[in-house]
């Protein structure tokens, strides 16, 4: 019956109200979860549910700190945007990086100088063709009795001229050789000096084979010269023959010779 009692009790009104021992505020503002704003369903029943002491205000305010959850999601969201600028940001220098890349076959100002080599080009087939059967009828012509209108002042200048041409057009492939290997330059000084440092190996080691060849032909020449003598003492040791000294009289070798 007490329970029924406190149901049906009225609801506590919206002004603020001092009890004993608890503050309930007035309702100013317009939070369904705040039972200090305006009255309302929602606002009237958590009053009633706070006087009754079914619900304290510490367990309201804790249901209130939801705060930090959307500050979370603003940065989140802040984050998300941040990376998309990127990601757009990088979409367009890549695009720069490959107009850079192709400036020179899609720019205008290229395309405008392309245009103007391939008329000129054109134009100049077009006046081959209208003069085609001149230049067929000139090209049939032996060039052997045709001369170049030049003043006799200048006809040791021409000799002199048609040396030096004769000269470069020997020493052309050369001269594109010497360019063409002027980017590996670096590379074939190494590779030169690297070869010299092993001809000089080759050549110290072939100087001390040389002196060992000459120090083996002395040896041999000093063999040589005692194999005689050698062969001469072992041939008197076999036969018991002993060699004349220059004063030893006749009767002693006769003696050795009938031993």
């Amino acid at each position: 019956m007490s329970s029924i009692r406190a149901a049906r009790s009225p609801l506590p009104s919206t002004h603020s109200s001092r009890q004993p021992g608890r503050w309930v505020p007035a309702m100013a503002a317009a939070n369904p979860w705040d039972p200090a704003s305006e009255p309302s369903a929602a606002g009237l029943l958590l009053g009633h549910f706070v006087a009754s002491g079914m619900v304290t205000q510490e367990m309201l305010n804790i249901s209130k700190k939801s705060a930090s959850y959307f500050a979370n999601f603003s940065r989140l969201q802040q984050i998300t945007n941040i990376q998309a600028e990127i990601y757009q940001k990088n979409l367009e220098i890549e695009l720069l990086k490959l107009e850079k890349d192709t400036a020179d076959v899609v720019h205008p100002s290229f395309l405008a100088q392309k245009c103007h080599t391939l008329q000129s080009m054109n134009n100049h087939l077009e006046a081959v063709l209208k003069e085609k059967r001149s230049l067929r009828q000139r090209l049939l012509k032996p060039t052997c009795q045709e001369n170049l209108p030049i003043e006799a002042v200048y006809h040791s200048y021409m000799v002199h001229l048609l040396e030096l041409a004769v000269t470069f057009i020997e020493r052309l492939e050369s001269h594109l050789e010497t360019i063409k290997n002027i980017p590996h330059l670096d590379e074939n000084l190494k590779k030169m000096s690297l070869a010299l440092a092993k001809m000089d190996m080759l050549v110290t080691e072939t100087e001390e084979l040389a002196e060992n060849i000459l120090k083996w032909r002395e040896q041999q020449k000093e063999v040589s010269s005692c194999i005689p003598t050698i062969l001469a003492e072992d041939y008197l040791h076999k036969h018991d023959v002993t060699m004349s000294l220059p004063f030893t009289s006749k009767v002693h070798v006769q003696t050795v010779n009938a031993k």
